[in-house]
């Protein structure tokens, strides 16, 4: 048996190879000692990948939540706790909105897409276009949607 094939044998024990193939594979690796240091090298990593070597992670949720819990108690009063749902402010939606305008409005200053607008034509320009009138308005509609309370005080409507 050659060592190719004793490893090849190896790797396929647990397919359960024929018992001539088993037999050929111990007088292999009593005669080849380079074999039969790679099978030793192979059964103590199956061994490792087998049982758990790495030490179970400890459990910080009970600490976190009693910490987020005794922080939010009203202890004055002995409230409960409420959370309030928490959001992006108009700041950070105005300078989220600026920015994804100014990169649909670049996308069109790009060096790939003169050759791309050349070679498709308007057929191009159109979808694209229709896109970012889409997402656009898409992200106003959302943005005054969520805060139509404040925009309401804000202009007296």
């Amino acid at each position: 048996m050659k060592c190719e094939d004793a490893l090849d044998t190896v790797y396929e024990i647990e397919d359960l190879p024929s018992l001539w193939r088993r037999f050929g594979l111990a007088f292999h690796i009593i005669a080849c000692g380079k074999c039969a240091a790679q099978l030793e090298t192979y059964e103590k990593t199956r061994f490792l990948l087998q049982t758990s070597f790495f030490p179970p992670s400890p459990d910080f949720s009970g600490a976190i939540m009693n910490r987020i819990y005794s922080e939010a108690y009203d202890e004055e009063t002995g409230d409960e706790p409420v959370f309030e749902a928490g959001g992006f402010s108009t700041r950070g939606w105005v300078i989220a909105g600026l920015v994804m305008l100014l990169s649909l409005a670049t996308t069109f200053f790009g060096k790939d897409f003169a050759s791309v607008a050349r070679d498709q034509g308007s057929s191009f320009l159109l979808p694209l276009g229709i896109i970012t009138g889409a997402v656009i308005t898409a992200y106003g509609a959302i943005f005054i949607g969520s805060h139509l309370k404040e925009l309401s005080e804000r202009f007296k409507l």
